[in-house]
Parts: structure tokens; C-alpha cells; sequence
């Protein structure tokens, strides 16, 4: 009897449960930015609970059952930026969204996105080099801070839609509030995050360039 076991087809282990979850995720970034455009933003707010949910469960299941792929560790992000970018994107020409004062504006999304591309390309760069270059505690707040700022932002103009026009009432203040100080917050720890991504760049190529050579 032959001992041989069956080829396993090249992209079995690969698309495994987490990454089923992210590619889910990419999915639903589309139905929710859909949801946006039509200003049901009650719908879309539940719906970016779930899609922010699988990014949670598919790491959890990645490590739990040991599960980390090459597509993985690249879909994963891409994901993430998707429908955070992509939400931040929609909600700056979402109705009511520019006339709030103080609350998001262009130049924002700019340095949401822009942090983004700069912190892609800066890993690419380092761990095609060997240089450990995995996320930090900033950039793991950061992301709760603009999820948070998100959601905030879409159940804002969700009361926007629903206030008494004929009184000329707004949305509830602390509704307001809430949605200003998260969206600031997001922004600042953006910046901030992405400040300190660089600079942690800036001492490992520091430290390939002093290493002497083999």
C-alpha cells in the first residue's frame, strides 16, 4: 500500500477561516460604502460593527489555531485600510458631515490615508530587509480611536436625519460632542502614530547602515 499522501491544492492552507474573514470584510466594505452613498447610515453603522468585528475574530482565530499565512499577513491590512479609508472617504461628502463645525474635514482623510500609505510602504520596505517592523501600541489605538470616530460619525448623521425640521432642531448635543472630540482624537493619534512609525524606521535603517558588514 502506498503511503503517499494526496497533493494538497496550492491554495488550501492559504484561504483557511481568517482569511475567509478578511476577504468577508473586503465584501462588506463595499455593501457599506453603498449604504453611505444612500445615507442609510443607521444600517451602515451596524454594518461596520460587523466588518470591524471580523478583524478582530480573524486574527484571534489566526493565532488560536495557528493559522498566520504569507496572504494573511498581507490581505489583512490591505483590508483594514480599505474600510477605513474608504469609510472616511464617504463620510467627508456625506450630507451634513461639512457643515458640522469643527467636525471632519478634507485635510483629516488626507493624513488618515496618507499615514496609511506611508506606514505600508515603510513595513514593505524594512521586512523585505529582515527589520521587524510589526505594529505598536500606538497603532493599535489609533486604529480603536478611528474605528470609534467612524461609528460616532454615522450614528451623527443618522440624528441628522431624524431631528424636527419644522423646529429647526439639531442633533443631540452630546451626540455632537462626542463625534467632534472621537474624530479629533483619531486625527491627533494618526498623526502622532504615524510620527512614531517613522522614527522607528529612521533607527533601524540607522542601524543597518552602522552594522559592519559580514
Amino acid at each position: 500500500m502506498s503511503n503517499t499522501k494526496p497533493a494538497r491544492h496550492p491554495f488550501g492552507s492559504a484561504f483557511n477561516l481568517p482569511n475567509q474573514l478578511t476577504s468577508l470584510r473586503l465584501i462588506l466594505s463595499v455593501v457599506l460604502f453603498g449604504l453611505i452613498s444612500y445615507e442609510h447610515f443607521i444600517a451602515a453603522f451596524f454594518l461596520f460593527l460587523v466588518a470591524v468585528g471580523t478583524d478582530w475574530l480573524d486574527g484571534y482565530f489566526a493565532r488560536k489555531f495557528n493559522q498566520i499565512t504569507t496572504l494573511g499577513r498581507i490581505l489583512d491590512p490591505f483590508a483594514d485600510k480599505v474600510v477605513i479609508c474608504g469609510t472616511f472617504i464617504f463620510l467627508l461628502v456625506a450630507p451634513g458631515m461639512q457643515d458640522a463645525p469643527r467636525g471632519l474635514r478634507a485635510w483629516m482623510v488626507v493624513a488618515i490615508v496618507g499615514r496609511e500609505l506611508l506606514v505600508t510602504a515603510l513595513r514593505s520596505f524594512l521586512e523585505e530587509r529582515g527589520s521587524d517592523f510589526s505594529a505598536n501600541m500606538s497603532g493599535k489605538l489609533k486604529m480603536v480611536l478611528q474605528c470609534v470616530a467612524a461609528g460616532a460619525s454615522l450614528v451623527y448623521l443618522h440624528c441628522l436625519q431624524t431631528v424636527d425640521r419644522a423646529t429647526q432642531s439639531t442633533a443631540p448635543e452630546w451626540v455632537y460632542w462626542f463625534t467632534i472630540v472621537s474624530i479629533w482624537s483619531a486625527v491627533i493619534l494618526t498623526i502622532y502614530s504615524g510620527t512614531i512609525y517613522v522614527w522607528i524606521a529612521y533607527k533601524l535603517l540607522k542601524q543597518k547602515a552602522d552594522a559592519p558588514a559580514a
